[in-house]
């Protein structure tokens, strides 16, 4: 049924009902540009032009399909394409979201990009009408349910895509701890509440944009937002995108989203539910992360099945429905944004989550998530904005060996199975080494077996390993000069055998595998 309703009217390029068009009677919320030039004279004669010239390469489609899921177009170096980019810089609403202060450098290379795409849960501006046809319940206030950081390298090889969950407990500047998707709302309302809606509006975007910045560690270069009427006609313009769904879901009571398992092809309010619904998932809100994540990887998809680009008249109603459905910083540049995305594709875009503890109570007693510590996150963000690395340097040289009739040893039993320093050391004696004493080690419980020796001495412990691999080499001030220590642990498993390997460590958070755009696997 849902892939019926859609082949019907998502796809048929009609304008939405007046009660469901998110501009009707909706004051801007910020600063626009000029008028878009006109539809009629220009466009044909632009259209004309564009005519036999030669189109853009596959990179180009992909790259256009990325912006889509930035909700901005790709703007082409062609006359066409810059037509387009007038048509998206003149409607596209701008705000002031990029602070002076509070917005930290990580030693990004200098053209690199990080944005900050977020969606808006407002419902303030929908009617009784469109609340029940969107199944968006009531007005949540001006909280940001959706938060992603996006990546892309000076390169443009690569898009990284980590989304935040909306009740991350982080340090908010000048509000303490709280759930991150407060910090909107904390900035927005530190403006004089007599002041233009468009600058409350940028008060909010600077404070979720600090709170990132320290979250990260990085600088936020741009930032993008879309609201709950915006996504619903991006999701109806691009005519559908198929997903996957390993169980059937009926959500009625709550997001409206009811969905058979399988691969089934969704649009508008549909979409909107299906990217809503947390509410009887196995993992809440992380699921419905994932399914935001899947919903913008399968834009990407249905952009390239459709060859966008062959399509003029699509292309110029992408860009209208998504310039008038965004609002961005000041200094964005969407056909500069294009540009950098050129070499993207969509086995080289991932999406992730940011790496999580578990679940917590704050204590008002409020359901909250956990994140790794500082220092983990910015290490996890540093990894996430490396530029490509370089050739690998040359290997350095293998350490001198000595002879085994060079190296005497001291052998200590630290394993806790009885006599076995004797046997390991009349073993090194058979193999050519001198032992000069076996004995127990300070304790009985050494997992590990270790070769300890003194600086300068790293030849004869480098005979010693040799015949014991897999042991741990040290530097020490226990053993005396031109002598190295054997100490035996629970993996010993006799001179001339490789050691027992040991369990990797356990660590305290762990990040989700990415998803790439291409991956069309069933989620929940």
């Amino acid at each position: 049924m849902s892939r019926d309703r859609n082949e019907r009217g998502g796809s048929s390029g009609r304008p939405l009902p007046a009660r469901l068009d998110p501009r009707a009677g909706r004051p801007p919320r910020s600063v626009r540009g000029q008028a878009a030039p006109a539809r009629t004279g220009q466009r044909d004669d632009d259209e004309r032009a564009v005519r036999g010239r030669s189109r853009t390469g596959r990179g180009a489609v992909v790259a256009r399909a990325v912006a889509a899921v930035l909700s901005v177009v790709l703007l082409g170096a062609s006359g066409w394409g810059w037509y387009l980019g007038r048509v998206a810089e003149a409607t596209v609403n701008r705000t002031d979201a990029i602070p002076t202060a509070g917005n930290s450098n990580a030693g990004d290379a200098p053209e690199a990009m990080n944005l900050l795409l977020v969606g808006n849960d407002s419902r303030s501006q929908l009617s009784e009408e469109q609340l029940a046809e969107l199944s968006a319940g009531t007005d949540s206030g001006i909280n940001t349910d959706t938060m992603i950081l996006v990546h892309v390298p000076a390169d443009g090889s690569r898009a990284s895509f980590v989304s935040f969950p909306r009740d991350s407990y982080v340090e908010i500047p000048g509000h303490g701890m709280d759930k991150l998707n407060a910090a909107y709302a904390y900035g927005y309302g530190e403006v004089d509440d007599s002041a233009p809606e468009e600058e409350r509006a940028a008060g909010g975007a600077q404070l979720l944009v600090q709170t990132i910045s320290q979250l990260t560690g990085l600088m936020i270069d741009h930032y993008a937002e879309v609201d709950l009427l915006g996504f619903f006609e991006l999701s109806s313009v691009v005519g559908g995108v198929e997903v996957n769904l390993c169980a059937p879901v009926d959500d009625s009571a709550y997001s409206g989203a009811v969905f058979d398992a399988g691969v089934q092809t969704i649009a508008g309010a549909e979409a909107l539910a299906f990217v809503r619904q947390r509410h009887g998932l196995p993992r809440g809100d992380l699921d419905r992360i994932v399914r935001q994540q899947v919903f913008m990887a399968g834009v990407l998809r249905k952009i390239l099945d459709e060859d966008v680009l062959l399509d003029l008249g699509k292309q110029r109603q992408l860009v209208e429905a998504a310039s008038q459905s965004l609002t961005i910083d000041r200094d964005l540049v969407l056909l500069e944004l294009a540009q950098q995305m050129q070499a993207v594709t969509a086995g080289s875009i991932e999406f992730q989550t940011v790496p999580i503890v578990g679940d917590d109570r704050d204590d008002e007693g409020r359901s909250i998530l956990r994140l790794a510590d500082e220092d983990d996150l910015h290490a996890f963000f540093a990894d996430l904005s490396a530029e490509p690395e370089q050739a690998a340097a040359p290997t350095a040289e293998a350490p001198p060996t000595a002879a085994p009739s060079e190296v005497s040893v001291e052998v200590y039993n630290g394993s806790g199975i009885p006599g076995l320093a004797g046997e390991a050391g009349t073993a090194l004696e058979d193999a050519g080494f001198t032992v000069t004493s076996t004995g127990n080690a300070s304790s009985s419980d050494y997992t590990q077996t270790t070769i300890r020796h003194a600086a300068g001495d790293e030849a004869l412990a480098a005979a010693l390993a040799a015949q014991v691999p897999g042991a741990v080499t040290e530097a020490s001030e226990d053993p005396s000069p031109g002598t190295v220590q054997l100490v035996l642990g629970e993996d010993f498993n006799g001179v001339g055998q490789q050691t027992t390997p040991q369990a990797p460590a356990p660590t305290a958070t762990a990040a989700e595998p990415p998803r790439t755009a291409a991956d069309t696997s069933c989620i929940n």
